[in-house]
C-alpha cells in the first residue's frame, strides 16, 4: 500500500484513487484550473512509462520501458495509472497511442513474481492495482490506439483489448493472447468479458480454454487486431487511425462509447472486493504456487 500511496495514490474500499483529481464523467471535458500553465511533456513521464504529448494535434504517445519484457508489475501498473490519469486531466489530450520502446515485445504480461510467494495482503494490493488499470484505460474518455510492436500476451493482449483500436506489427515471430490456462490461472470475468466483446463468445471461449496463443495473421483474421502493418509503418498508421477518431465530435464518440463499454465496466465496480478476494484464495492454493515456481524456473532455464 505504501507504494501506491508514494505515488499519488489513497486506498478506498471502492479501489485504488488518485489524491488529485479523478478523471471526468464520460460526456465532459476536463476542467483545468484556471491561471496554471499546460505541464510540459516530461512531467506525463516517470521510470517505467515514456510518455510524449504533442498538444498541437492533441496526441499522446505512450511508451512502456521497463526492459527486458515489459511485464506488469505493481510499480508499473500504477506508474500507467498515475500517466493515464495525468492525460484525462490534462485539456490538451484527447487520444493517446501506447507501444512499447522495448524491441519485440510490448507486454509478457503480470509479472509472475508478484503472484508467487507474497502475502495474501500483497496479491490484494497487486490486483487492486491491476483492475484500476483495466478500469482506467477501457473507461477512458480519450481515444485509445494500441501500436503492438511485439508480443503481447496474458496481461498486454488485456491492454491491447482494452483500446478502441489495434494495430499490429505483421511478425511472424510476434504472438498475441490470453494464455492464462497455460499456466494454471483462469483469466477473471472481466478479462473474459472484454474478449468476448472484441472477438465474439465462441473464438473466445475456445481460445481461452486452450490458452492459445496467436500469430499477428491469426489475430487479424477473427479481429482481435483490427490492422497489420510492416513495423516501419506502425507509428504512421496509428497516427492516421488517431486523426480518424479525433475527427469526430469528442461528445458524441465519448458517450457512444460509454453506452457499449458501461455495462461491463459496471460489472467489475459492483463486485470488485469479490473479485479481490476470489484472486487472493485461487492464487494462495499451493497447487497454483507450484504451478506458478515450475512456470519461473522454465523460464529461468530459458534464460541460460
Amino acid at each position: 500500500m505504501a507504494a501506491l500511496r508514494a505515488l499519488g495514490f489513497r486506498i478506498a474500499r471502492s479501489g485504488v484513487q488518485p489524491l488529485c483529481r479523478r478523471p471526468p464523467a464520460w460526456g465532459t471535458a476536463a476542467p483545468r484550473l484556471p491561471g496554471l500553465p499546460l505541464a510540459p511533456c516530461r512531467a506525463f513521464s516517470n521510470n517505467k512509462i515514456l510518455v510524449e504529448l504533442d498538444e498541437s494535434s492533441g496526441v499522446a504517445t505512450m511508451k512502456f520501458k521497463s526492459p527486458p519484457v515489459n511485464s506488469l508489475s505493481l510499480d508499473f501498473i500504477t506508474e500507467l495509472c498515475i500517466s493515464l490519469e495525468k492525460l484525462e486531466n490534462n485539456r490538451e489530450c484527447r487520444g493517446v497511442i501506447l507501444t512499447s520502446a522495448v524491441p519485440n515485445i510490448f507486454s509478457s504480461g503480470l509479472d509472475i513474481t508478484e503472484m508467487c510467494g507474497k502475502s495474501m495482503e500483497h496479491y490484494a494490493e497487486f490486483w487492486r492495482a491491476v483492475q484500476e488499470m483495466w478500469l482506467r484505460l477501457y473507461g477512458s474518455n480519450m481515444v485509445t490506439v494500441a501500436a503492438v510492436n511485439g508480443s503481447s500476451p496474458a496481461g498486454g493482449c488485456l491492454i491491447a483489448l482494452s483500446c478502441d483500436y489495434r494495430i499490429m506489427v505483421q511478425n511472424p515471430k510476434f504472438i498475441i493472447g490470453l494464455n492464462e490456462a497455460q499456466l494454471g490461472i483462469v483469466a477473471p470475468f472481466w478479462f473474459k468479458d472484454t474478449f468476448v466483446n472484441t472477438v465474439g463468445h465462441r473464438v473466445a471461449e475456445r481460445s481461452l480454454q486452450l490458452g492459445s496463443l496467436h500469430s499477428a495473421s491469426e489475430a487479424h483474421k477473427f479481429g482481435l487486431v483490427d490492422e497489420l502493418v510492416p513495423e516501419e509503418k506502425l507509428q504512421e498508421k496509428a497516427a492516421a487511425v488517431m486523426a480518424q477518431w479525433l475527427a469526430l465530435p469528442d461528445h458524441a464518440r465519448q458517450l457512444t462509447k460509454s453506452m457499449m463499454r458501461k455495462a461491463v465496466l459496471d460489472r467489475l465496480v459492483a463486485h470488485r472486493e469479490e473479485d479481490i478476494q476470489n484472486f487472493v484464495n485461487f492464487i494462495s492454493k499451493e497447487s497454483i504456487q507450484k504451478s506458478l515456481r515450475m512456470y519461473m524456473e522454465m523460464l529461468k532455464k530459458k534464460k541460460s
